[in-house]
């Protein structure tokens, strides 16, 4: 093989040195005080300063950092109030010596919602906790899912809380790379103080749930690959219900739903370039395709629905829709003041939602629930409501993704299809050829290929050349750099295989390349960010 990796920008580096580099980096992961992440700043930043400085990506990136430098992007240790001041207490006693008091007092006395703000260390009226870590779930279909996990599953909890409640969200990262948390509902920072959460750390933020509605959680580290996290399966419904308002078919009838139901469209991808282009394996309500075709929901005729719907996406437009029935009312964002009477369809975008209400005609049957863009539909999300005089009502159906114990988890993996994967190679099940991600060969005729890197993933992932052959990585990702990270950097660094190899860090736009000259299977990782995997196969001569 090769003994030289080259970047597109004119510099070569030895593979020895260049791999060396590369392991340390990789080491990092398993140090007690340093991550991948912080030994990858640490190594650019100097390349930046030096061997890189004449390039365009060292000039705008470095000018990034000095833009960002100073601002308050970082968790801060500062609070203000007493600590246990339970909520009830008077908001001046939970905001004594708080700053930009003036400010609170002002947001306190408008016709509007206060914003979320409050000090830290002000007693909730709810605590959640959520865990966030990579592993595998089941998707159905004989289909597995190696992504980004909440709560052990794809989605997460499903989070309600009262409007004016104080909530405090407890993040813990239970994974091998940084996670952290958005929380849509929060009219305030969040990102300060659950963002970037290394390995094993936990942390938390409480705000203040003042404004009524549907919204999203998700996972958000900071700068490190902020859209991936989403797009690979970290995210969960929070609900906002009104205190002194009641939704408009509620005060009609004169009672609550008979049928409450959480309901969440989501995406599955088999790979970075898919995710980011938006092409989608499977869509799911609630996390399974087919999920309520499966296991139908069931009401009486005559019952009183409502839907709290949330569409997660990452990249699909919803136009949902239950075949047979004409919505009572429908509520922008899950406001109770943003109504509308009447409509056959929700139009979503990603991270959109509504409240849903209707009545089940007085006749039995199923009526089947979709997205109108039926391209989603055909992927998995589709559902069944079946009117039943025989239905056990009142009831409520969470957004929760499915939950399997370890002994179901461990059969359905051995008797697995296929296992897709958004950053690695995916697998075939046991004596089948079904896995998603196919090896792409190439001739003798092949000198040169070319490996994209993309939405945290490798494109292709697993290639099969002739020895000789050239492999350049080219790095088309584009978001580099954010609070203090450089998270859209990646590289390629053998793990296993004859020879060892290396290409530097590379940034948008960047190429690095290796020859294979020794026949045999190569896996390599990204070291700033390693469970991205791909595999390169050498015929033998």
């Amino acid at each position: 093989m090769s003994t030289e990796a080259t970047t597109s920008v004119g510099r070569k580096a030895g593979s020895a040195v260049t791999f060396l580099a590369a392991l340390a980096l990789a080491a990092g992961l398993f140090a007690p005080q340093a991550s991948a992440c912080d030994s990858c700043n640490d190594s650019l930043m100097h390349q930046l300063h030096n061997e890189r400085s004449d390039t365009p990506m060292a000039r705008d990136v470095l000018a990034a950092v000095e833009n960002q430098r100073g601002l308050p992007l970082g968790q801060s240790a500062r609070g203000s109030g007493a600590p246990g001041t339970p909520a009830s207490a008077r908001l001046d006693d939970i905001f004594e010596g708080a700053d930009f008091i003036e400010i609170i007092r002002r947001d306190e006395g408008l016709s509007i919602p206060a914003t979320s703000f409050v000090p830290q260390d002000v007693e909730p009226d709810h605590h959640f906790t959520i865990t966030l870590d990579e592993g595998l779930t089941y998707l159905g279909q004989g289909v597995m899912y190696d992504g980004f996990l909440a709560d052990g599953g794809v989605p997460g909890q499903t989070l309600r809380v009262t409007e004016g409640d104080i909530v405090k969200f407890t993040v813990v990262n239970t994974g091998t790379v940084p996670h952290g948390a958005s929380i849509h509902a929060a009219y305030t920072q969040t990102s300060k103080y659950v963002g970037q959460i290394a390995p094993g750390e936990t942390k938390s933020v409480t705000f203040r749930a003042t404004v009524p509605g549907v919204y999203m959680w998700h996972c958000a580290p900071g700068g490190h690959a902020i859209p991936m996290h989403v797009l690979f399966g970290q995210y969960g419904m929070i609900v906002v219900e009104p205190k002194d308002k009641q939704y408009k078919l509620e005060q009609e009838l004169g009672r609550k739903p008979d049928l409450t139901l959480y309901l969440l469209q989501n995406e599955f991808y088999t790979s970075g370039r898919e995710a980011v282009d938006g092409h989608p394996a499977y869509t799911a309500f609630n996390g399974q395709p087919f999920r309520y075709i499966e296991n139908p929901i069931t009401a009486k005729p005559g019952d009183y629905v409502r839907i709290y719907y949330l569409n997660v996406g990452p990249n699909l437009v919803s136009t949902f829709h239950l075949v047979g029935i004409i919505w009572d009312y429908v509520y922008w964002q899950g406001h109770p003041d943003a109504w509308m009477p009447g409509g056959q369809t929700v139009t979503s975008g990603p991270s959109d939602s509504w409240v849903i209400e209707f009545r089940v005609p007085p006749d039995e049957g199923a009526y089947t629930m979709l997205s109108h863009s039926v391209g989603p539909t055909s992927r998995g999300a589709i559902g069944l409501l079946v009117a039943d005089r025989n239905a056990d009502t009142p009831k409520t159906v969470l957004a929760d993704g499915p939950q399997w114990t370890e002994e179901e988890m461990t059969e359905k993996a051995a008797n697995a299809t296929r296992t897709i994967s958004p950053f690695a190679p995916g697998t075939a099940g046991k004596g089948m050829a079904a896995a998603a991600d196919r090896v792409v060969s190439y001739g003798p005729e092949v000198k040169e290929v070319v490996v994209e890197i993309i939405g945290n993933s490798y494109h292709p992932k697993v290639i099969e050349i002739e020895p000789g052959t050239t492999v350049t990585w080219v790095n088309e990702d584009v978001f580099t750099y954010l609070a203090g990270e450089f998270s859209g950097v990646h590289n390629a660094v053998g793990m296993r295989g004859p020879k060892r190899f290396a290409t530097p860090l590379l940034g948008h736009g960047e190429t690095g390349s290796v020859v294979f000259d020794e026949s045999g299977e190569y896996d390599y990782i990204c070291t700033p960010h390693p469970y991205m995997k791909g595999r390169i196969i050498v015929r033998e001569r």
